[in-house]
This record gives C-alpha cells, structure tokens and sequence, in this order.
C-alpha cells in the first residue's frame, strides 16, 4: 500500500493514503464533525494555517529529525551521535524557533487562537527532542515554551504517549 515501503499507510473505503500530514488532512476534512476542528474554513484563516504547516515541513521538522537522528536514534543503534551536525542544527532550530517565538507572542497557536494541524505535525519529532539537550532551545523561549507546554499536555497526545509505553 505504501510505494516506499514505510508507515505510515492509510485506508478509507477505495482511497489509499501515505505520508502522516496528507492522511492528517484528509481525515480533517473528511470528518469535520468529530473531535477537535484542526483546520480553518475561512480563506484567511486556512492561508495561515497552511502557511505555518509549510513552515512546519520545510523549515521546523528537517532540522528537528536531523537533531532527533543524531541526539536519540543513533544510540540505539549503537552509534555515536555526530556532535558538529548537532551544533549546526541546534543553531538552525534556534533561527526557526526565533521565529515562532515571535508568532507565539501574537497568538497561542502558530495558525491563531485554536490549536490546528500546524501545532499537531509538531509534536512526534519535538516530543523527541525535549527528551535531549535541545530542550533547551523552547525552554529558553518564554512563548515556544508555553506552547509546547500546551499542546504536549492535549489529552489526546497523552494517550498516544500512554500507547506507546505498551
């Protein structure tokens, strides 16, 4: 189901998804009704959104996972995380972070006052991250701070952290 062999995969009736953040916004779309409303349907509001989800892919998670690779995966595998790639990606996430950090000073989400699939496609790799010595960028940014705080405390993302201790 997944050309490339990876997770994850989706399947609703005939329609075949891959890649979390496309199969994330077809089942927001799909089912607007249940659970919490993850996108905007005003113009306005859904170019911010898709702005920041933007952001999220192209500038926040390519540095985080080469942090997660380096900081967390690497040894459990045995190897030794590359300290230069750490210090040259901890520089770029705290550029991107800066950022947010001024967006966060002017909303409590990054797409506005409600939480949307711009702040969700953050949590897998920063949850990574605030268990490694990068936690220490959004602690030191009072607004990145506080919005990890809120969106890593969602009851929902607690239980996918409880699944995952089982």
């Amino acid at each position: 189901m997944q050309p490339f062999g990876q997770l994850p995969a989706f399947e609703h009736g005939d329609l075949k998804l891959f890649e979390s953040r496309a199969i994330n916004q077809y089942i927001v779309h799909e089912f607007p009704n249940k659970g919490t409303q993850l996108t905007c349907p005003v113009s306005k509001g859904l170019g911010i959104l898709s702005m920041w989800m933007e952001v999220e892919a192209h500038q926040y998670d390519p540095v985080a996972s080469k942090l997660a690779w380096e900081l967390a995966f690497k040894s459990m595998f045995g190897m030794t995380a590359d300290l230069a790639v750490v210090e040259e990606n901890e520089a770029k996430l705290a550029k991107v972070l800066d950022i947010y950090e001024t967006r966060l000073s002017q909303s409590k989400y990054l797409a506005g006052e409600s939480f949307s699939l711009a702040d969700l496609h953050h949590l897998p790799v920063t949850q990574v991250l605030l268990g490694t010595q990068t936690k220490k960028l959004f602690d030191s940014r009072p607004h990145v701070c506080a919005w990890i705080a809120g969106i890593t405390a969602r009851p929902a993302w607690c239980k996918v952290l409880a699944m995952q201790k089982h």
